[in-house]
């Protein structure tokens, strides 16, 4: 074999290439279809303003996604704010995840049949896909989740700091992107006690003082982000309900995106935590998925504030592929060592690697039905956010000096404003009717509206109004002041546009 060909053909051999361009490919597969709904919009509209700007915002909200946001300031500032750039970091991001999957699997359960069935497991639940392709910090705090616990892995088996550098530094990346990944440590705490059970005749105890001071070390970078979280919760996660017994029995079909995926998942763990050889590894895999879900169930549960829903555990579906695919590398296993005392050997080692192939195409096929509802043009808004459609509709009916009024206030987290703004073109300029200070100056996602709003209609005389919901009556749904000088000064709208979760209406005070 010629010298130059050896790296290539090494580089193939490695049991994470392979998952990492499957879901490279998956989660490129349609990137720019979805429209942005309201979080990603926000991920534009803050990412895009100036540094100064960007840091005064998140004093007063969002510092839990600020270490997001910083990031995806540099990213845009290179790559632009397109649909597309705004996503490609999340494809990398679960890619990486991918990768890590695979590492983990082949460190946990050896065998290379385990790790990159474990690897390409991960590229099949809907919810892995769906998040791939969103400009929010899920992946990259999956990813993170992911090598962190790889690392763990690695400075487990011989506790050096150069070993517990990455894994810090792995921590303090999720824990940035994403408080609520912190309460993988439950999972993590279990790992390392079976793992000093299993090592009981020879412990390493430099672990008992390694692993709390290197949690400690990860955990300050994201202080201040818990500081400053922790002040903006009401306002960012109040929507999120209780959870109820049976939610969390029914989790893994949200986690997943797809009950089937999810039972199926179950079942392929189960040879890893039945057959002998690996089963206290499975176990603790096992617990490195569950407990963090029980732990947030928990607090949502008994604690004023819930945390409790699938996108903000999405980093623990790692571990389940990681379960999985050491079951299919069990079943393939068992199936091997009961081949060689066969009189044909070879046809019978073929007939377990062609079963593992099974094994793994049927949660593939499962996701299969799920996978186009996470690709189409309202797939991340559910049709209620068509900020494009109302775009593009102001757009080609665009006249210099009109203006655009749009709900703020309570209905701010609508992100009507900005949403509709990303999407308009570089020449349309329309006056802020009703708004006090603008987004950038209020240091908020979204503008002030006036107290006043006769004083804040501006020198149009067109405007485009949007509101919430599909009405024949816009001016109907709108806080009585500023309906009210709507009507005294231009009157019924000229047209009424009803877009499937906005309503877009013409006032034009010619007519």
């Amino acid at each position: 074999m010629r010298p130059a060909v050896r790296p290539v053909v090494r580089l193939l051999g490695q049991v994470w290439l392979w998952p990492a361009l499957v879901m490279l490919a998956v989660g490129g597969y349609r990137l720019g279809t979805p429209d942005l709904w309201r979080d990603e919009i926000a991920t534009s509209t803050v990412a895009t303003r100036s540094l100064g700007d960007l840091l005064r915002l998140l004093q007063h909200i969002d510092a839990s996604n600020g270490a997001y946001y910083l990031l995806m300031h540099g990213w845009t500032a290179v790559f632009g704010d397109s649909t597309v750039a705004l996503r490609i970091p999340s494809v990398l991001a679960m890619a990486g995840a991918a990768a890590f999957v695979a590492l983990t699997a082949r460190r946990l359960f050896g065998g290379r049949v385990a790790a990159v069935g474990a690897g390409l497991l991960f590229t099949v639940p809907p919810l892995v896909s769906r998040y791939a392709q969103e400009a929010r910090s899920y992946a990259l705090v999956t990813c993170a989740i992911a090598a962190a616990t790889y690392f763990l892995l690695r400075a487990l088996e011989r506790p050096t700091w150069r070993r517990w550098a990455p894994y810090c530094a792995a921590m303090a990346v999720a824990g940035a992107g994403h408080l609520i990944s912190f309460s993988t440590l439950a999972g993590q705490a279990a790992l390392v006690a079976l793992h000093l059970w299993r090592t009981r005749e020879a412990p390493d105890r430099r672990l008992l003082w390694q692993y709390p001071l290197a949690v400690a070390v990860a955990a300050l970078p994201v202080l201040p982000v818990v500081l400053l979280g922790s002040s903006q919760s009401d306002r960012q996660l109040g929507w999120i309900t209780t959870p109820s017994l049976s939610r969390l029995a029914h989790f893994g079909e949200h986690l997943f995106g797809s009950g089937p995926v999810s039972y199926l998942f179950v079942l392929l763990a189960v040879p890893a935590l039945a057959l002998p050889g690996r089963r206290l590894q499975a176990w603790q895999v096992l617990l490195l998925a569950e407990l963090p879900v029980v732990s947030v169930w928990l607090v949502s549960r008994l604690g004023g504030t819930s945390y409790f829903i699938d996108r903000y555990l999405l980093f623990t579906v790692p571990a389940w592929a990681v379960l999985a695919g050491g079951g299919v590398g069990a079943a393939y296993g068992a199936l091997v060592a009961r081949a060689r005392r066969v009189p044909e050997p070879r046809r019978a080692v073929a007939a377990a690697g062609l079963l593992a192939v099974g094994l793994l195409a049927v949660p593939a096929v499962a996701a299969l039905p799920e996978q186009p509802a996470v690709r189409y043009v309202g797939s991340h808004n559910g049709s209620e956010e068509p900020f494009k459609a109302a775009a593009r509709t102001i757009a080609a009916g665009y006249r210099s000096g009109d203006g655009m009024a749009a709900p703020l206030g309570n209905q701010s987290w609508a992100m009507v404003w900005p949403g509709v703004s990303h999407y308009l073109p570089s020449d349309v300029h329309l006056y802020p009717v009703f708004v006090a200070q603008s987004a950038d100056d209020a240091e908020d996602l979204s503008p002030t509206p006036c107290a006043k709003p006769e004083a804040c209609l501006g020198p149009v005389s067109r405007i485009w109004l949007l509101v919430l919901g599909d009405t024949s009556d816009p001016l109907g749904t709108m806080p009585t002041d500023q309906a009210q000088v709507l009507r005294t000064q231009y009157g019924d709208p000229d047209e009424v546009t009803p877009l499937g979760g906005f309503t877009l209406a013409l006032l034009d005070r010619d007519t």
